[in-house]
C-alpha cells in the first residue's frame, strides 16, 4: 500500500463516523479530486468499505481484518514503538524473528508481528497456541539504558499496556496474574514472554513478546491447556479488528515505556498492582516440585519479585513459580 493510501486511511479514521470531503483530502495530499477517487477505489479493492455521498465526501465503514504495517501504522501515535513494522504471514516465533533483527542492529522500537506462529513460546518453555488469522502475536525490540537486574520491570510494563488496550477497545477491565498473565474472569486472555541480551554492566536489547487471544473460537484452543483461556470474541460476542487492537496496544506501550524511562518503575508498579488479581488475598506458590509456599500477597518489589507475607509475619520474595490465588 502506498504512502498516499496510508494518509487517506489516517484521515478517514480521524473523522470516525463523520464524512470527510474529497476537497479536504485533495488539499491534504496536494493531489486532484480525480486522484483521490482513484486512491479510494484502490482501497476498496483491498477490502476497505468506504462510503461516498455526493457533497458530503467519504466515510470509512469497515476495514479488512488483516495485519499489515499500513493498517497498524495508520492508527499509531508513537515516538518509539513501531518505528519500524515487520508483518509476516507465518513464522516460527516473532520473538525469534525480533531476536535475529536485534542482533543485526535493528533500531529500538522495531516491532515484528505475524498472522500465525508454528512455534509460539510461552513462559517456562510452554507452547503458545498460535492459529492463523485470529489473534495478535508480536514482539518489540527495546534498547533501554538500564541495568540487567531492572529488565524484569519491562514485563510488568507490557502487561499493563495489554490490559489498558483491552480496556480501551472493549470496555472490559482485565486483571493481571503475577508475573505476566492477563486475565478476564479468571481466564487467560494474553501472555507475555520477555527475553534479553545483556553484558555485566548494561543491556544490549530486550525483546517484549506479546500474544493476545482476539477472535479465537473455543474449538481452536488446545484441550490440554494448563490454565483456562478465553478470547475477546468469546467475552464480548463480537469480533475485533486485529490491526486496531495492535495499534492501541503499541500506543499504550509507547506511552508507558517513555514514562518508565523518565520516571522509573514506580508508576508502572502502581498501575500493575491496581490490576493484580491477588490483591488482599492469599496465594500459594509452587516451584514445580514438592515445595509450596503460601501466605498473603503483599505486592511486588523493584525487581518484580512477588512479596508473600507468611503466617509468621516474614516476607518471602518469589522470583519464579506457578501461583494460585486462594
Amino acid at each position: 500500500m502506498s504512502d498516499m493510501q496510508t494518509t487517506i486511511l489516517r484521515l478517514l479514521r480521524a473523522t470516525k463516523d463523520a464524512f470527510i470531503s474529497g476537497e479536504q483530502i485533495s488539499h491534504e495530499l496536494n493531489i486532484s479530486r480525480t486522484a483521490v477517487w482513484k486512491q479510494i477505489s484502490r482501497l476498496r479493492q483491498a477490502g476497505y468499505d468506504i462510503r461516498a455521498i455526493s457533497s458530503r465526501g467519504y466515510r470509512l465503514v469497515t476495514s479488512p481484518d488483516t495485519l499489515s504495517p499500513t493498517l497498524i501504522s495508520a492508527e499509531l501515535s508513537t515516538t518509539t514503538i513501531g518505528s519500524t513494522l515487520v508483518v509476516n504471514d507465518e513464522t516460527i516465533s516473532t520473538n525469534s524473528d525480533a531476536m535475529r533483527l536485534a542482533e543485526q542492529g535493528a533500531a529500538e522500537g522495531t516491532t515484528v508481528c505475524a498472522d500465525s506462529q508454528q512455534g509460539g513460546k510461552g513462559r517456562l518453555g510452554r507452547v503458545w497456541a498460535s492459529p492463523p488469522r485470529v489473534n495478535l502475536y508480536c514482539s518489540i525490540i527495546l534498547r533501554p539504558q538500564i541495568m540487567p537486574y531492572q529488565a524484569p520491570q519491562l514485563t510488568f510494563l507490557s502487561a499493563v499496556a495489554v490490559a489498558q488496550a483491552i480496556e480501551i477497545t472493549t470496555g472490559i477491565s482485565p486483571e493481571i496474574k503475577w508475573p505476566n498473565d492477563v486475565l478476564i474472569k479468571g481466564r487467560k486472555i494474553a501472555g507475555l514472554l520477555n527475553e534479553m541480551s545483556a553484558e555485566t554492566d548494561g543491556i544490549n536489547f530486550v525483546i517484549l513478546g506479546i500474544g493476545i487471544n482476539l477472535n479465537m473460537t473455543r474449538e481452536q484452543f488446545p484441550p490440554d491447556l494448563r490454565t483456562p483461556a478465553t478470547s475477546l470474541l468469546l467475552e464480548t460476542g463480537e469480533p475485533v479488528v486485529r490491526s486496531h487492537v495492535a495499534a492501541v496496544m503499541l500506543n499504550q506501550l509507547d506511552h508507558l515505556y517513555n514514562q518508565f524511562l523518565r520516571l522509573g518503575f514506580e508508576p508502572v508498579r502502581a498501575e500493575w498492582q491496581a490490576r493484580c488479581n491477588a490483591n488482599g488475598r492469599r496465594v500459594e506458590v509452587s516451584d514445580g516440585g514438592q515445595e509450596r509456599i503460601s501466605g498473603l500477597f503483599a505486592g511486588i518489589d523493584d525487581n518484580g519479585a512477588m512479596l508473600v507475607e507468611l503466617d509468621n509475619g516474614k516476607i518471602e520474595r518469589i522470583y519464579s513459580g506457578d501461583v494460585r490465588v486462594l
